[in-house]
């Protein structure tokens, strides 16, 4: 497997300093000229964040694929997600981050969807709705800096404001989503992970916390690139190993049912049943069956 991702609260900062706020924001080139101008490839757990891009240049990183960045945009990026950033020197914007237990507009949302995929959004200067998200999250960066009254529900509405005006620009088809080859990136990951595990039967939890994102994400991944729940896909490969051993082993049910990790060979064998609608010795004598006839 490759190198752990790292997982941050602000860029750079380990989780283990407790966060003293719901909301942060700082210019992008007061964070990146700290890294030479390279975020490398990092995550978080708790944080969602939304990077401003108002000038200069740069790439985008998810997984291993790198998406150029030309301002202005906004970029969205959903707590677990591996992702890193390379800015030019005059890069200038900035980004928002909030804990995601405090997310004005929530996973269950209409916007749900569109929130727990990474997005990279061209803005229109020339568009009104465009403009006035530069503007709104400009006002954001200034009420951060500044406390006065009724700080925190204006930083909140403001954030509600760009977000949703954004995934509509972005629903309108002027968007680019990020997550695609993360997905494919995590997927690889998950099945090497299920090879080596599968016969212990561990949970979907296990499998989510080994990729360093929540169960909800997990599914969120594996229902789109599979149709499956993880928990479904863990089923099927002790399922696929089972037949293996049906059909090219000699091994009894009871053999078999122990070396795939089950304690109980009756309760192997309703799990073969649910999963196949057959027995494994009813399976096994038919398979053998259509093969010597194939």
């Amino acid at each position: 497997m490759s190198r752990p991702v790292p997982t941050y609260d602000l860029y750079g900062e380990n989780t283990a300093r407790g966060p003293d706020f719901w909301l942060h924001c700082e210019t992008i080139r007061s964070r990146s000229s700290l890294h030479q101008w390279e975020i490398c490839l990092h995550r978080h757990e708790s944080f969602f964040q939304i990077l401003y891009i108002e000038s200069g240049s740069g790439d985008a990183i998810f997984g291993e694929k790198s998406h150029t960045i030309r301002p202005p945009a906004i970029i969205t990026v959903p707590p677990g997600l591996n992702h890193g950033f390379r800015f030019s020197r005059d890069i200038d914007g900035l980004v928002i981050t909030l804990l995601r237990s405090h997310h004005p507009l929530g996973d269950r949302s209409q916007f749900g969807e569109w929130l727990a995929t990474p997005h990279l959004t061209p803005l229109d200067p020339d568009n009104a709705e465009a403009a006035y998200v530069m503007q709104t999250l400009r006002r954001l960066g200034d009420e951060f800096e500044n406390r006065r009254s009724g700080r925190n529900e204006t930083l909140g509405a403001y954030v509600a404001l760009a977000l949703r005006l954004t995934a509509r620009i972005s629903h309108e088809g002027n968007s680019y989503e990020l997550v695609s080859n993360e997905n494919e990136r995590r997927m690889e990951i998950l099945n090497e992970l299920l090879q080596q595990h599968f016969r212990s039967h561990k949970p979907a939890s296990f499998y989510a916390s080994e990729l360093g994102i929540s169960p909800t994400h997990l599914t969120r991944i594996v229902r789109s690139t599979t149709g499956s729940t993880p928990h479904e896909l863990i089923a099927g490969k002790l399922i696929e190993e089972a037949k293996r051993q049906l059909v090219f082993t000699l091994s009894s049910v009871q053999e078999i049912s122990f070396r795939l990790g089950f304690a109980d060979p009756a309760y192997f064998s309703r799990f073969f049943l649910k999963y196949t609608g057959e027995t494994p010795r009813v399976w096994r004598v038919k398979e053998k069956v259509r093969l010597e006839r194939a």
